[in-house]
């Protein structure tokens, strides 16, 4: 039998990181060590990848093998009970089935840079509804269900501790007509109200730029406040969803955002390019 999906957070990314850690500085394998637990070894192994939910009981008998001192032993049992915390998100298991809305609620900073939509935290409602329908063209009770989701997930950029977000945004997405026109002059108007707010930039990328940046397609950049939690890459396709964590991948991902956002044009620019296009409709 699969096991069960899992999804990661940034608290349960952290203790697999310090269990393999504390491993390797015990000297020990993961043979060794899951045979001295009387486990699997791909129980263990799954635990230290984050594929899996590490218990606090769990988590016990590891520190116990490892002879984990008392002040990080209460650190990384703090650690596996605050990451098997409910999120909100779970009131959407149908919807959410990754584990990308758990990093992304966690995170400090996010930087996009969208081709084809508009992303999902900037939508307004009417232009979500005709993107989930377009999916889901024959249930409309599906569609409601995954539209409260998506408007729940957008509360996140006007929390009292809200990330920051600088978003691209190509002119193929600002052009893409999606519900129709009105439909689609009031989505590109919205993008003009949420760019004001201080935790908010956006910036459009003109057909006019070229093959000079964003020609690999759109991706998300996580970032977050504790140094300890290193940036996380994602991107999503018609086969699946990819998270981008080696460090090498990771700072690519930076480089090629660095690239599109020095190209597009700047915040005035961009305000003046998308109302013109809101015009036209």
């Amino acid at each position: 039998m699969a096991p069960a999906q899992h999804s990661p957070t940034v608290r349960g990314r952290r203790l697999a990181r310090e269990l393999k850690t504390r491993r390797e500085r015990a000297g020990l394998t993961l043979d060794q060590a899951a045979a001295a637990l009387g486990w699997n070894r791909f129980k263990l192994g799954r635990m230290e990848a984050g594929k899996t939910r590490a218990t606090a009981a769990d988590v016990e008998r590891v520190l116990d093998l490892y002879g984990t001192e008392d002040a990080a032993r209460a650190v990384l049992l703090q650690l596996a009970r605050d990451a098997g915390r409910r999120g909100w998100w779970t009131a959407y298991s149908g919807v959410f089935t990754g584990g990308y809305v758990a990093l992304e609620n966690e995170a400090s900073e996010i930087r996009t840079y969208h081709v084809q939509l508009i992303p999902g935290l900037l939508q307004t409602e009417d232009y979500a509804r005709a993107v989930i329908s377009a999916g889901v063209p024959e249930d409309p009770d599906e569609v409601n269900k995954r539209l409260h989701a998506r408007l729940a997930r957008k509360t996140l950029l006007s929390r009292s501790d809200a990330p920051s977000l600088r978003a691209v945004l190509a002119e193929s997405a600002l052009r893409q007509l999606i519900g129709g026109r009105q439909v689609m002059r009031d989505q590109l108007i919205e993008l003009d109200r949420i760019a004001r707010r201080p935790n908010v930039a956006l910036r459009a990328l003109p057909y006019s730029v070229g093959a000079r940046a964003g020609v690999e397609g759109s991706f998300v950049i996580l970032g977050y406040a504790d140094p300890l939690d290193p940036d996380i890459g994602y991107s999503e396709g018609i086969y699946g969803n990819v998270y981008i964590e080696g460090a090498d991948h990771v700072a690519r991902c930076n480089a090629e955002f660095d690239a599109v956002w020095n190209a597009a044009l700047d915040d005035e620019e961009s305000k003046a390019f998308i109302a013109a296009i809101a015009a036209e409709l």
